[in-house]
């Protein structure tokens, strides 16, 4: 019995399955290093050194042909011994098989000894060829100079400056820089582009790829409930917005068909999109998330709970990040201090963020941040007019701000309220009333009741005459808020509410018969009573606000909105006096719908994405690279319009044929001088009226013609026959007004209750 199991097979079978995979592991081991494809975290410029040196794997080789070698004489000597009893002679009958397969086994072992003893010889030849390899590539790398080439100016100064900081950050070691002339020349030619290729890297020819699939379509969606697992959890503040997302799920989807419907099963390409809430990180500090189940700050939140629901009931795939670490994964960021590029293509077609992620994306991005930053769109919730945005200009006028100076196209600043149309106009939603709430707000209105907004102590300091003259008519709310003593800034007859959740602060607007402002930057949007707001004279801290809330004053106005000014008190008087006899049902605008806002964001992301609006820097005036003026007198001769008889029409958005070019009144913007004519100003229209020959049609004399850097341009000093057009087209702007100039304003139309839209533009 014991010797049966000696020489049984099966242990056998066992063993030389194992010595073959053995043998497998060693070849993968020893020989894959040579070819397989390099990692991201291996040198580009070095032949693999963890494997086995020459003689080691040699050795290794050789134990294994004299250890299969071994085994054979010893099944020999089993077989032998076998043969020479008699224990078999009254099994056969039971194992009449046994014999056959040893043989077989023994002449496979054979086979295995053979064929490890010709891997040894081909293995040492693979060594040698790879040493001899590795010591013309040490040459070459010991051999490199900086190339002379005059189609890369800056491929020297790169290269002296990698000789002294490549070690100042990870990212670079990362990508195979070690020090050598020859791997700063790779890196700067390959990771970035400073310097040309080198001519003995290995740059073979791409074979032509097939086209691309047809991309996905976007398709409306019928629930919301990916969308909240999308979100995610771990904080207040997206907690508050998914609750918000869910108590108007039934007004996004029902806008959603609408839309749908209204488009008629226009193809409309999906967008991958990335929305980083940058405020919400920790590394911003994310101040907002503690106070926010208490009533503030919200206008954030509710801004981005809406573009989350807007941009996924649109049918896009969308991915939410609050965290930085997020951020890297999604972007593809190398490991370092964040100097260096990304380590593939941006994945995202758009990226939504604030100014701490616009921040967190620069320092993290390298030079892919320039690369990509057409696709960035930035929550702005006051606006950034172009001012302010160019660095350079910034700097030498005195625009420069903490929040400024980005050099983007000023429409991917996307404010909550339409501040300026030089930047685009992203919105939120305010609730809609169906009949009988609308009935039941009248019926419970208090006619006596005013709530002022304003909900940091230190905003009411010195209000107290105006919020004095408003006390004798009505009685006074506020929500401001303390923790455990009433500010002193607050008056005695304000019944202070402190901060309140959003749906009782919305109650008690909705009681009230005036919301009211204290001069402050974003008050609310009026909806179920009168909105009291404070004009500015002279402007208060940008050339083109007039007002505390110029969208609500121009596009809303009476009997709804009462612009005053809070330093004439009988001004004020009067308006109040007024209104405490003026009767109004609740007003929504189109635009802060959920409808109207799915509107605004189609038309955005189908159109400002195929435009590609960042033009490459240090290019010529548009006027010079332009076929000569397509425009014409209107009929009654007032302004130019676009020519019928035009040669060429762009493929520009919004349509020309909505263009209409007016010029402006000495101290007047081209924001004013557009609403005069019942029109909106189109800065993207700038570059068809950038022509000196603009100027001859409009019957104005020009001694002179200069292209400057000012945001005021085109425009032109009357007075002294000077002429200017514009020399940075980052600089065209509908702001900014001088006594000097009258500018040449570029206007359109606009649909009713959608000022962001002219009225061909969905």
């Amino acid at each position: 019995m014991v010797r049966r199991c000696l020489v049984t097979l099966r242990p056998f079978r066992i063993f030389v399955l194992g010595i073959g995979f053995f043998t497998l592991c060693f070849l993968m081991t020893s020989l894959g290093g040579q070819f397989s494809a390099k990692r991201l975290g291996d040198s580009p410029f070095t032949i693999r050194t963890e494997v086995m040196g020459a003689l080691e794997s040699r050795g290794v080789l050789r134990r294994m042909s004299d250890m299969l070698e071994m085994l054979m004489k010893r099944m020999d000597i089993l077989a032998r011994l076998e043969n020479s009893t008699d224990f078999h002679k009254g099994d056969e009958a039971r194992f009449p098989l046994d014999r056959s397969p040893a043989a077989g086994l023994m002449e496979r072992i054979q086979a295995i000894a053979q064929n490890v003893s010709d891997i040894a010889i081909k293995v040492d030849q693979i060594l040698r060829n790879s040493l001899l390899n590795g010591k013309v590539m040490e040459g070459r790398r010991d051999q490199c100079e900086v190339p002379r080439d005059p189609k890369y100016p800056d491929c020297a100064g790169k290269v002296e400056w990698m000789r002294a900081r490549w070690t100042s950050d990870p990212c670079y070691a990362f990508f195979g820089v070690d020090g050598t002339e020859c791997s700063f020349l790779i890196y700067l030619s390959e990771v970035e582009w400073f310097c040309p290729p080198l001519p003995w890297r290995n740059h073979t020819v791409a074979m032509p790829s097939p086209p691309p699939p047809p991309p996905a379509q976007a398709v409306f969606r019928r629930d919301l409930a990916r969308l909240l697992e999308l979100i995610g959890t771990g904080k207040e503040s997206l907690s508050f917005m998914k609750k918000r997302i869910r108590h108007l799920a039934q007004q996004w989807l029902r806008a959603a068909r609408r839309l749908e419907q209204r488009l008629a099963g226009r193809q409309r390409d999906q967008k991958h999109i990335l929305v980083h809430i940058g405020f919400l990180t920790e590394e911003s500090g994310d101040v907002f998330s503690p106070r926010v189940l208490k009533g503030g700050p919200l206008g954030e939140m509710v801004q981005w709970a809406d573009i989350l629901a807007a941009l996924f009931m649109l049918g896009h795939s969308l991915r939410v990040t609050v965290s930085l670490k997020e951020l890297q994964s999604h972007l593809g960021v190398p490991p370092g201090r964040g100097n260096c590029p990304l380590t593939s293509p941006l994945p995202f077609d758009l990226i939504y963020t604030d100014y701490h992620g616009l921040q967190q994306m620069k320092q993290h991005m390298g030079l892919s941040f320039k690369k990509y930053r057409c696709r960035v769109r930035v929550i702005d919730t006051f606006g950034t007019e172009p001012a302010y945005n160019h660095e350079e200009y910034a700097t030498l006028r005195g625009y420069r701000t903490n929040w400024g100076y980005w050099n983007l196209q000023p429409r991917q600043f996307m404010t909550m309220f339409p501040h300026t149309p030089d930047n685009s106009f992203m919105g939120f939603v305010s609730e809609e009333l169906n009949q009988t709430e609308r009935q039941l707000i009248k019926a419970n209105k208090v006619s006596s009741m005013a709530v002022v907004y304003g909900k940091e102590a230190s905003i009411w300091k010195g209000k107290e005459k105006f919020l004095a003259i408003l006390n004798k008519y009505m009685e006074i709310h506020g929500t401001v808020y303390y923790e455990t003593q009433r500010p002193p800034e607050v008056p005695a007859f304000v019944k202070n509410h402190g901060l309140l959740p959003q749906h009782e602060f919305q109650q008690l607007l909705r009681k009230a018969k005036v919301g009211e402002a204290i001069p402050g930057p974003c008050p609310p949007l009026p909806v179920a009573c009168i909105f009291l707001g404070c004009g500015f004279s002279p402007f208060l801290s940008s050339p083109s606000v007039s007002s505390q809330h110029p969208y609500a004053e121009d596009f809303i106005g009476k009997p709804h909105v009462w612009t005053v000014d809070y330093n004439n008190s009988e001004e004020f008087e009067a308006a109040i006096k007024t209104i405490m006899r003026t009767q109004v049902d609740p007003y929504l605008p189109y635009e802060y719908t959920c409808e109207g806002m799915l509107e605004r964001i189609h038309a955005y992301i189908q159109h400002q994405v195929g435009e590609n609006p960042c033009p490459p820097w240090g290019t010529k005036s548009p006027a010079m690279q332009s076929p000569p003026s397509p425009l014409a007198l209107s009929p009654n001769s007032t302004h130019l319009v676009w020519s019928p008889s035009a040669g060429w029409a762009p493929q520009a958005w919004p349509p020309v044929a909505s263009l209409q070019v007016w010029v402006s009144e000495p101290q007047h913007t081209c924001t004013e001088t557009c609403r005069q004519h019942g029109l909106v100003c189109e800065p993207s229209f700038f570059r068809f009226l950038n022509k000196e020959e603009v100027f001859l049609q409009l019957s104005i004399a020009c001694d002179s013609t200069e292209y400057e850097m000012n945001h005021l341009y085109p425009a032109v000093a009357e007075n002294v026959r000077e002429c200017y057009l514009q020399k940075e087209p980052l600089l065209f702007s509908c702001a900014g007004h001088h006594a000097k100039y009258r500018r040449l304003c570029p206007c359109r139309d606009f649909r009713q209750g959608q000022v962001a839209l002219c009225r061909d533009c969905l």
